[in-house]
């Protein structure tokens, strides 16, 4: 529970400027909204084309990425497989991505858009048509392509390049080495003060539609001391679930708020006019599809407006500044994965869904608006936007049982958000190591709430806000760097397995004699062969290649990873770094898989058989290297790094000739 995992430079920088912001939004709240704001509004209004321009370049180009040849790269090893079943990983990414935002709008902006909508005449049939497409291109792909952009960077460069999962890593194709300066250290540092930013402001801004749909409910009074015991109540709840982990905590809660979700909407779909509802539906994707390419770089230019502003490039800003957060969340549960299963996942399996949500809900608080509540909706909506969502159940059947539902929906999101943010928070904190101390884990934890407590009760959150905002416009260009490092990386990846011709090594067994190939068959090895064998082993090889290297004038060394330090049988590895191409690695570490079996009865008694399975820099696949002696483990190595020269020498060649340099 006390282990403590650091990067020194990045934790305590983030901590440091956090609590300054804190200091100057609790001192001077109104002085501190004031500057924020204008800044907020200048950027807007100055770079509005910027973040418009970019959103575009970060869809087009994360769909070249994925329907490309590159699609088929995995994001880990070549054998990897993935660590979620396929439903708790769109759960998971769905509930960190946008759930409290659907709960809190999906009422709200769909009849704000069509009491005032861009350029249509307000509460016509063309404010009805503009309101939903106009939602549907906020809260579809192209918000999905921002997250996707740092998600895709991560998941590559860490589980592949087996650098540490932090945004620093995406920079490598660009800075090599210097990512670990000061330029690594405040870009992370960035990602931090920006996750926790927008945690907290979601965090003190949500519990306000939490504690409206008390008062609504049981009468509970709307105050900052009910809201900040919220707070402390939902992080509580986060704090046991990050403790818990994220294949446990987290993955239950976001299942647990899906299906909460899916069956408030069918109820929605069901007691509303369903028939209706599905051919606004059809109706909706027709409008979204129609006005797709206008909207993505329409910044109304000849007919200037406030509403772009206020809507679309505030959404686009949040989107960015929230991307440290839900990119790395998304690219730690998405190991195994290939480009291509990525990208059609995380784009369009939650814009399809958030499209139904926004129809059934927006298309039936508009036709309720228009019919039985004679406009009493719309003006609800428009003087506390919070409180839409349970006006909007009054309407319908059993409202006392789906407000309920609603408030605890709103609060699942939110520990949802709040966890999984202190999971990303902690991992960049520790310079990408995701296995950390519970300690650390509660600290962020207590952090998110502590400083939305603090900004709630002495009214600084909406400075909070303008300031998370405002540095969105730094991070579109940190996000423009990772989209070409993904670029450069995987064309360099494609580059060198076009250039591998024939076997990639002996078979790894073709040096052990039949009679042990035999014993090892007979009689599988167990978890302490194994680490016996990479101690006494695979290790003395490895060093007396790295020696021998040394001797050479090559610099090379071999470690063992932090975990397993003085404990035995844990990952080893040599490494020989380069300048210009990719570092070689040989690693050696335990892995286990199921024994065969031919029956079911068999299946049920049979256990794992252990291995000391390879792994490479490259991300080629691994082989078990069990039974082989020191000399084999050596010439096994010197195959691997003579094909490593080989491969290397013909990236040389292409970076003369103007080919993407290889990381």
């Amino acid at each position: 529970m006390f282990k403590f995992t650091i990067n020194p430079p990045v934790f305590f920088g983030s901590v440091a400027v956090i609590l300054m912001f804190v200091a100057v939004g609790a001192i001077a709240p109104m002085r501190a909204e004031a500057i924020f704001g204008a800044l907020q509004s200048w950027i807007l209004s100055s770079f509005g084309w910027l973040y418009l321009l970019a959103v575009g370049v970060f869809l087009f180009g994360i769909l070249i990425l994925a329907f490309g040849r590159y699609g088929d790269l995995k994001l880990g090893p070549d054998d990897s497989q993935p660590e979620f079943r396929y439903l708790s990983w769109i759960a998971m990414l769905f509930a960190a991505g946008m759930g409290i935002g659907l709960m809190y709008f999906a009422v709200g902006e769909p009849m704000t858009h069509f009491a005032t909508p861009p350029t249509a005449d307000p509460l016509s049939v063309a404010a009805k048509r503009e309101a939903m497409s106009v939602i549907f291109f906020h809260w579809g792909i192209h918000a999905w392509a921002i997250y996707s952009v740092v998600g895709l960077s991560l998941a590559y460069f860490g589980y592949r390049y087996n650098l540490p999962l932090t945004i620093r890593s995406g920079l490598y194709p660009l800075l090599k080495e210097r990512i670990n300066g000061p330029i690594g250290h405040m870009v992370d540092i960035f990602a931090i003060c920006g996750t926790l930013f927008g945690i907290a402001t979601s965090l003190g801004l949500g519990v306000l539609q939490i504690n409206a749909g008390l008062n609504f409910l049981l009468g509970v009074p709307v105050s900052s001391v009910v809201q900040a015991i919220l707070i402390v109540v939902i992080s509580a709840v986060a704090t046991l679930s990050v403790v818990s982990g994220l294949g446990k905590g987290v993955r239950i809660l976001s299942e647990l708020n899906l299906v909460v979700a899916v069956a408030l909407m069918v109820f929605v779909l069901i007691v509303g006019p369903s028939t209706q509802l599905m051919r606004d539906f059809v109706q909706n994707i027709g409008l979204y599809l129609d006005t797709f390419l206008l909207r993505t770089f329409n910044i109304y230019a000849y007919e200037p407006t406030p509403w772009i502003d206020s809507w679309t490039l505030f959404y686009w800003a949040w989107w960015i500044s929230w991307s440290p957060f839900v990119g790395m969340f998304i690219a730690r549960i998405s190991r195994g994965r290939t480009v291509r299963e990525f990208v059609i996942a995380v784009l369009f399996v939650p814009s399809i869904f958030t499209f139904l949500w926004m129809t059934v809900f927006g298309n039936t608080a508009i036709d309720i608006d228009q019919g039985v509540a004679v406009g009493a909706l719309g003006q609800a909506i428009s003087q506390d936007i919070s409180v839409g969502l349970f006006q909007f159940f009054q309407y319908l059947p059993f409202p006392a049982v789906t407000s309920a539902l609603a408030v605890a929906l709103v609060a699942i999101f939110f520990v949802t958000s709040a966890d999984s943010g202190s999971l990303v928070i902690d991992t960049i904190a520790a310079g990408g190591e995701t296995n950390t101390g519970t300690a650390q884990r509660i600290f962020w934890c207590g952090l998110e709430g502590f400083v939305a407590i603090v900004l709630l009760l002495t009214g600084g959150l909406t400075a909070l806000q303008s300031a998370t905002i405002a540095s969105a416009l730094p991070f579109v260009f940190v996000m423009m760097a990772l989209l070409f490092g993904l670029f450069k990386g995987m064309r360099a990846d494609v580059a060198q397995q076009s250039t591998l011709v024939g076997p990639m090594v002996a078979h790894p067994a073709a040096g052990i004699t039949w009679q042990r190939r035999l014993a090892l068959a007979l009689n599988a090895p167990s978890a302490t062969d194994v680490a016996t064998f990479i101690d006494t082993v695979a290790e003395p090889a490895l060093a007396a290649v790295a020696g021998e290297l040394r001797r050479a004038g090559r610099d090379a060394t071999v470690r063992r990873s932090a975990e397993d330090a003085g404990t035995g049988g844990g990952l080893v590895s040599l490494s020989v770094p380069a300048e210009r191409v990719r570092d070689f690695v040989y690693a050696v570490a335990p892995a286990a898989q199921k024994l065969p079996a031919y029956t079911a009865f068999d299946a049920a008694k049979m256990g794992l058989r252990h291995e000391a399975r390879t792994s490479f820099s490259d991300g080629s696949k691994g082989y078990d290297i069990m039974g082989m002696n020191k000399e084999q483990i050596i010439t096994d190595v010197l195959a691997q790094f003579e094909r490593y020269l080989a491969l290397t020498a013909s990236t040389e060649t292409a970076l003369m000739t103007n080919a993407p340099e290889h990381p």
